[in-house]
């Protein structure tokens, strides 16, 4: 082998050398050792008390406010196209207990339904199951009265039980399904584990968890210094 070829080989092995160990030391932190994995920083979670409320068929809000009448947003709500909404009613239990200003949020669904508290069924007299929004199975009734007429519901009133919205990717960051189930923790001068919130999966969905006033006040949320989810 000739002179020239040896030192030429020689050369491409120190470059491919030189190569390699600039490689190795970009992945290394600037103690020289390898990097650690860290894990993804959780979603910035969102915690908001859900209000009693109610939600309302078109048909029925034309029965209560007018032929023709249209929700008139008041407050966008966290999630992206839901509006708490001015037109409000007064809702009427047995014996003709009654809570005014009772606020529709909108936009209008394929049923009515009024979400309570504990704490105002028992004002009025109700004892509402704790449900998933929608499920009114052996849920009783109330009257809604607005300044253009009354409707009564057969059922409908519900405990909505608490829950947590999400997207995809962050359900794939926590692990769970929709229809899953999670806990709430609430740091604050009157901590609190909320436990089996409802994971409620959807695309477009921000993390946002629901509790009522009741448990709202419960764990003093509006002094809490810190709330996380976990399984």
């Amino acid at each position: 082998m000739s002179t020239m070829t040896a030192n030429r080989r020689n050369l491409d092995r120190a470059l491919v050398e030189k190569m390699v160990r600039e490689s190795l030391l970009r992945g290394m932190n600037p103690a020289g050792h390898p990097p650690v994995a860290t894990k993804s920083a959780a979603p910035k979670l969102m915690v908001n008390v859900s209000a009693r409320h109610a939600h309302v068929t078109q048909e029925d809000l034309e029965r209560l406010f007018g032929k023709g009448h249209k929700l008139t947003p008041y407050k966008m709500l966290y999630q992206d196209g839901f509006f708490a909404a001015e037109e409000t009613l007064t809702i009427v239990g047995p014996r003709q207990r009654i809570i005014s200003n009772l606020r529709i949020l909108g936009p209008c669904r394929d049923h009515s339904q009024v979400e309570l508290a504990f704490t105002d069924a028992i004002l009025l007299g109700i004892d509402p199951p704790v449900r998933k929004s929608g499920d009114h199975r052996d849920s009783p009734g109330c009257y809604l009265i607005g300044p253009k007429g009354m409707i009564h519901m057969e059922k409908g009133v519900i405990r909505h039980e608490r829950h947590v919205h999400m997207a995809a990717d962050e359900a794939a960051h926590f692990g769970v399904q929709d229809g899953d189930r999670m806990h709430l923790r609430v740091k604050s001068d009157c901590a609190a584990v909320l436990e089996n919130l409802l994971v409620r999966v959807s695309k477009g969905a921000k993390l946002e968890a629901h509790i009522d006033t009741d448990e709202g006040n419960a764990c003093n949320l509006a002094k809490a210094t810190h709330m996380e989810l976990f399984r």
